[in-house]
């Protein structure tokens, strides 16, 4: 039994102080990393040491980093194999630093989840930690002329690659069905009762506003999972009670260029953290075996 809080204190420090030394040179360049206070705050309140936990777009390994850091058990899988590589370089430095859960990461794609993950983990996992991707047109880093010698604000990685079929670059109808579809996998690895903790942000496209979080939440019911909680994970810091923003360049951008044209938008300083479950069912019968933990499976695998 967890007690739940609504809004998340998720973001007391950046997110470059989160990632601090645990991440591998080389991490920083993902387009869409999850902050790692969100994931660890989802592992502690839906799971308990020696669960497991599973991402199943896992991007750099967030997700199973701070997994593996809580004493959990982690498996990612990911589309991409730099990232894959990475991730897996990620959990290797958590051994290192003397984690005591264990993980693996598996590349593909995730809508092959099932095939990909092997059978002795299926109705195992006891919570989905993941995001689905946003595309470039709210990710990426940029460069003033003073940091870069370039002419002008240089943007650079906002790409997860180059790969068409990758599910950052198609549109929000295709991106929606192929994340229901994960979420299906997703319901299949799941013990009865598991969690998924998803999170999602609205954003605006061609000036209108895309309800991505209520979207992403039709998504997980359609995949059969049972809709428990919609609760904020700040992106923000909290300092005498006042919330402490730390937008990005491309917010600050077009929030004033909306105010310049009337419309009075604002920061955004939180993600929507959708909850949701596995219907419960009667348990699998126990064959005697011991519990299986996930052995490191190199990336590209």
């Amino acid at each position: 039994m967890h007690i739940c809080d609504s809004v998340w204190n998720t973001a007391p420090t950046s997110a470059p102080a989160q990632r601090a030394d645990r991440y591998v040179p080389g991490s920083a360049a993902h387009p869409a990393k999850m902050l790692p206070q969100i994931a660890a705050h989802a592992i502690r309140t839906y799971t308990r040491p020696g669960d497991l936990v599973l991402d199943p777009m896992c991007g750099i390994g967030t997700t199973l980093v701070e997994a593996v850091h809580l004493g959990r058990h982690a498996l990612g899988t990911e589309y991409e194999p730099q990232w894959a590589h990475l991730a897996e370089q990620n959990l290797r430095r958590a051994d290192a630093q003397g984690a005591t859960g264990t993980g693996a990461v598996y590349c593909g794609d995730a809508r092959e989840l099932t095939a990909l993950v092997p059978a002795a983990f299926h109705g195992l996992v006891d919570l989905v930690v993941t995001s689905p991707p946003y595309g470039a047109s709210v990710h990426g880093q940029v460069r003033s002329t003073r940091e870069s010698g370039e002419r002008g604000v240089t943007k650079r990685h906002y790409r997860y690659s180059h790969d068409p079929n990758n599910l950052a670059h198609v549109g929000l109808d295709t991106l929606l069905q192929a994340f229901t579809d994960i979420l299906t996998q997703c319901r299949h690895l799941l013990r009865p009762g598991g969690h998924a903790v998803i999170t999602a942000r609205p954003w605006r496209m061609r000036g209108e506003l895309i309800d991505l979080p209520s979207a992403v939440l039709a998504a997980a019911e359609t995949a059969g999972l049972v809709p428990a909680e919609r609760n904020i994970a700040l992106l923000a810091g909290i300092r005498d009670g006042q919330l402490i923003a730390r937008p990005s360049f491309f917010q600050m951008k077009n929030i004033r260029d909306a105010r310049h044209t009337g419309t009075p938008l604002a920061v955004i300083t939180h993600e929507d953290a959708l909850v949701a479950r596995r219907p419960t069912a009667p348990a699998p019968t126990k064959t005697g075996s011991e519990p299986q933990t996930p052995h490191r499976a190199e990336a590209g695998r």
